[in-house]
């Protein structure tokens, strides 16, 4: 992959920077430009409601406040609102102002034409529901889920702008954006002086790292947030997956109806990669799991893995990739391990020679 390019120098802030936590071994980090610090890891809530039970659920939640984090990701379309009921009923319990609070909107939650999008009226609706099912009076960070190409940007951007005016959000994000989306949207907002987006949710794992090519450098020279979900990919990162297998684990995501997975990672490039987590881990007495969550926190422009936990052991595992660090040498096999072997042009095409300081952002 070619250098992500640094944080350009008129935006003033680093885009990432870690103050360390009251807890021992977890830090904090600001979300973007913005002030607000959240916990470098992220806990995802998709599964609450339905894979995981309320009662597992709320020991996972209570695992991860004790740890130090106070950073939650849901949406509205995750067990149907159960998740966010779920996490609503446990906020109650709890100091509400402690703890960060992102949920999503635009998948469909329902038969009707309206009830999908990124148009005003969906998004009103949305956030309305949104707050009654998590039993609070604002969302911390409300995320576009996914790009509508069906509505005109400047219409829900302008109608995020509202939310954020009448207190019923805090700050906005987006997920699941092209580097052009996200481009387009940082421009607009900065044109109208509508609230600017200060995150972004992009699938990015040791198997994935095609958000490294335009994703990461616009978040990194624009102040925008990285919270990257399925660190695992669906647990072929998780050490249950070893080269010589011919078929993924029975009860395993991937061996689910529907699930295209085996077919697109089941080859060299990914047994390559698994043979270094695997060797990685052995030497930092740790598990792959852990080793996979740790090189995404120290990755360039990163700030917060969103760790799913199905089952309380799984939390236990992934919260021990906080506290400690992968070594330059180990973070540079990986990397290596985790090279595509190939380019999509025009990112194949060396940089214009005597050109290195402007592409770092020093020019």
């Amino acid at each position: 992959m070619p250098p992500i390019s640094p944080r350009s120098q008129n935006c003033g802030l680093e885009v990432e920077r870690a103050l360390s936590s009251s807890v021992p071994g977890m830090d904090y980090r600001f979300l973007g430009a913005t002030g607000l610090e959240v916990s470098e890891l992220c806990l995802g809530a998709m599964m609450f409601g339905s894979q995981t039970d309320e009662r597992t659920s709320t020991k996972i939640l209570d695992t991860f406040l004790e740890a130090g984090g106070n950073f939650i990701d849901t949406a509205d379309v995750y067990g149907e609102g159960r998740s966010e009921e779920v996490l609503g009923r446990w906020l109650k319990t709890r100091r509400r102002e402690d703890h960060i609070v992102a949920t999503k909107v635009s998948r469909p939650v329902g038969p009707g034409p309206n009830d999908r999008g990124l148009c005003r009226k969906h998004i009103l609706d949305g956030v309305d529901a949104s707050l009654r099912r998590l039993g609070t009076d604002y969302i911390d960070l409300y995320q576009f889920h996914i790009w509508d190409a069906g509505t005109p940007l400047t219409e829900t951007l302008s109608t995020l702008d509202t939310l954020v005016r009448s207190g019923k959000v805090r700050y906005v994000g987006a997920s699941n954006f092209c580097g052009w989306q996200l481009q387009k949207a940082i421009d607009l907002c900065r044109r109208h002086g509508w609230e600017p987006l200060v995150s972004l949710q992009p699938l990015y794992t040791l198997l994935d790292r095609e958000a490294e090519l335009e994703l990461l450098p616009v978040c990194q020279n624009e102040g925008v947030g990285v919270i990257t979900w399925s660190p695992l990919r669906s647990g072929w990162l998780s050490g249950a997956y070893r080269r010589g297998m011919t078929a993924p684990p029975p009860d395993s995501k991937v061996s689910q109806p529907g699930s295209h997975s085996w077919d697109r990672y089941a080859n060299d490039q990914t047994w390559h990669v698994l043979d270094e987590l695997a060797a990685v881990a052995d030497e930092a007495d740790s598990t792959p799991a852990r080793v996979a969550v740790r090189w995404l926190l120290q990755r360039p422009g990163v700030t917060a893995p969103i760790i799913g936990a199905r089952t309380h052991a799984h939390l236990d595992d992934l919260l021990g990739a906080v506290g400690w660090s992968l070594t330059p040498e180990q973070m540079s096999r990986l990397d290596a391990a985790s090279e595509p072997a190939r380019l999509p042009y025009p990112h194949n095409l060396p940089p214009l020679a005597g050109r290195s300081r402007r592409a770092a952002g020093h020019g």
